[in-house]
């Protein structure tokens, strides 16, 4: 019987970029638990364990679109230095989290710097990129 939407998942998984950059592994890690159609994982990581049986394997490419989503420019953005935590020291590179207005955060990354302002993005460290998944579904539990 295969696993369906509702069912909660265990799978082993490597993920790598196009050039066979691994990016994430659950190697050495407990399984990655998840509830199938509750949008817990990127919708084609969700779409390519529907169907699958315990044991099974499979290789999946997930084009950006089912994944992290397009690289967005407005996501980029340029930021006063006097508006940074004075407990953070921006070097390029850098990743903290900036407070949202519903009392959240938002994970962004140093640009660059200049003497007045600091360019932040917004944007998550896959966006904009295909992802590559080796996956096992270990188990499931039907929801029913």
């Amino acid at each position: 019987m295969p696993a369906k939407n509702g069912d909660k998942v265990k799978v082993h998984y490597k993920g790598t970029l196009e050039d066979g950059t691994q990016f994430d592994s659950s190697e050495g890690r407990d399984p990655l638990e998840f509830t199938l159609g509750a949008n817990q994982v990127i919708p084609g990581f969700e779409k390519a364990v529907d169907g699958m049986e315990s044991g099974d394997k499979k290789t999946i490419n997930i084009p950006s679109d089912e994944a992290y989503g397009q690289y967005r420019d407005d996501m980029v953005v340029d930021v006063p230095r006097n508006m940074i935590p004075g407990n953070i020291d921006p070097q390029p590179g850098l990743q903290f989290m900036v407070p949202t207005r519903d009392g959240g955060g938002q994970p962004v990354t140093v640009l660059e710097m200049s003497e007045d302002s600091i360019k932040l993005d917004a944007n998550h460290r896959l966006a904009g990129k295909d992802l590559t998944f080796e996956i096992e579904l270990v188990e499931f539990k039907n929801a029913n």
